[in-house]
């Protein structure tokens, strides 16, 4: 599956490895970065998802993306994504993705662009029924590209695990090199980090930005017992 992922706001937060231990399928550890594991908030803009080398499918194949992940490692050293919660206004992506393992959940959520008069460029989400919901925004600094180590660790992931039937699957991601900026928050009131079961306090380690890259799937591989 191709697809393009554009205007990726990232923020994160150091946690204790304990609190992301308790999230990890069999067979998997956090990857720890100076000490500490990290929990994600980011949205995206995903468009034209397709499978194979196919066009993208229209209207469900492009929508907004907002996650909460952490940073998983196997004992061979492949490193990945452990997704908590998706967040997509598509219902029929959600039901299809669910089935797979996926923990998406059907919400109401906005892109705001940015313009002359905002350069601000942020996600809004309103889970249905009165759940969770989440606002975040930043003005990325394009004079200043972030190519620190902490930088790549958060963002170079090759890769996703998930629990499906009983077994723990890698699922391999392979994209260029995402172009980074460091950004500055304008906009921050969440309750999707909690809702997912992680406590975080205070503004994000790390706030980042991209324009986007362009991304395939493979095929799944289940992890030896």
């Amino acid at each position: 599956m191709g697809q393009h992922w554009t205007d990726a706001v990232f923020l994160h937060w150091r946690i204790p490895e304990p609190a992301a231990a308790a999230f990890m399928p069999p067979g998997v550890v956090p990857d720890t970065f100076d000490g500490a594991a990290w929990v994600g908030l980011i949205g995206f803009r995903m468009k034209g998802a397709g499978l194979g080398r196919g066009p993208g499918i229209p209207y469900f194949g492009s929508f907004n993306e907002i996650n909460v992940r952490l940073y998983s490692r196997e004992p061979d050293g492949s490193r990945g994504v452990v997704f908590l919660t998706l967040d997509a206004g598509r219902l029929a992506v959600v039901l299809a993705a669910r089935t797979a393992g996926i923990p998406y959940v059907w919400s109401q959520d906005r892109f705001r662009a940015s313009n002359p008069a905002d350069p601000s460029t942020g996600y809004s989400v309103r889970r249905f029924g009165g759940g969770a919901r989440s606002d975040f925004a930043v003005t990325p600094a394009f004079d200043d590209p972030a190519t620190d180590e902490l930088s790549v660790h958060l963002t170079a992931r090759f890769g996703l695990h998930t629990r499906f039937r009983d077994k723990t699957l890698y699922v391999p991601n392979t994209h260029t090199p995402w172009p980074l900026y460091r950004a500055k928050v304008t906009t921050l009131e969440d309750q999707l980090i909690a809702a997912a079961g992680i406590e975080v306090a205070g503004p994000p380690d790390s706030v980042l930005f991209s324009p986007g890259v362009f991304t395939r799937f493979g095929r799944p591989r289940a992890l030896q017992a």
